[in-house]
């Protein structure tokens, strides 16, 4: 392991000591209960505040009565993890280690049009513009299956709402920003509380 991982790692690690990780029965979680751990980007304040006022404009002009994400919950999810493997402090510090073995420097996404998925999600989406999410998230899962695989089924989005009415795909003047971490993100069944446990620096 080269010395760069290992500083990251260490850094990672000084970042868990300093939390009160909560403890959970290991029960699966409900069906259609929130996640309660996955590893994401998550877009800089200022870009948070920008999506929150797109998505305010397209639910007005659409008539979408839908609940938006609050800015500071605003994620791309990359790889979801299961807390049944042992208590969720363990599962943290496995998460953050993992993520810090990923070799891959800082990158621009760019999300250029909205719309909705089948399932009522209305989403930021884009296309060349995401290609870095789409190599990270299968760098991500590449280590934690332990050797690499063939491509995974994803499509990089950001979930803004969600609504029964369904919007179709247009086009946005291009939101982007640098991503420079992963993040750990630890979510309640039935609660909306984002707690951010660890940023893993890219290399």
């Amino acid at each position: 392991m080269s010395v760069l991982k290992t500083r990251r790692q260490q850094r990672v690690h000084g970042q868990l000591a300093q939390l009160a990780l909560p403890r959970y029965p290991h029960a699966k979680p409900r069906s259609g209960a929130a996640d309660r751990l996955f590893l994401a980007i998550v877009p800089p304040t200022d870009v948070a505040e920008r999506i929150g006022r797109l998505t305010r404009h397209f639910k007005v002009g659409h008539e979408l009565t839908g609940k938006p994400l609050q800015p500071e919950h605003l994620h791309v999810a990359l790889c979801r993890l299961d807390n049944e493997a042992g208590a969720p402090a363990d599962i943290v510090a496995m998460a953050a280690e993992r993520a810090a073995s990923i070799a891959m420097p800082s990158f621009k996404v760019g999300f250029d049009r909205v719309g909705s998925f089948r399932n009522g999600a209305f989403v930021l989406r884009g296309d060349e513009r995401l290609i870095g999410l789409e190599i990270l998230q299968q760098r991500l899962s590449d280590s934690f299956d332990g050797r690499p695989q063939r491509a995974r089924a994803f499509t990089p989005h950001m979930t803004l709402l969600r609504d029964a009415h369904r919007v179709p795909d247009q086009e946005i003047e291009p939101i982007e920003w640098e991503v420079r971490d992963i993040v750990l993100v630890h979510t309640l069944p039935g609660k909306t509380t984002h707690r951010h446990l660890a940023r893993v620096p890219l290399a």
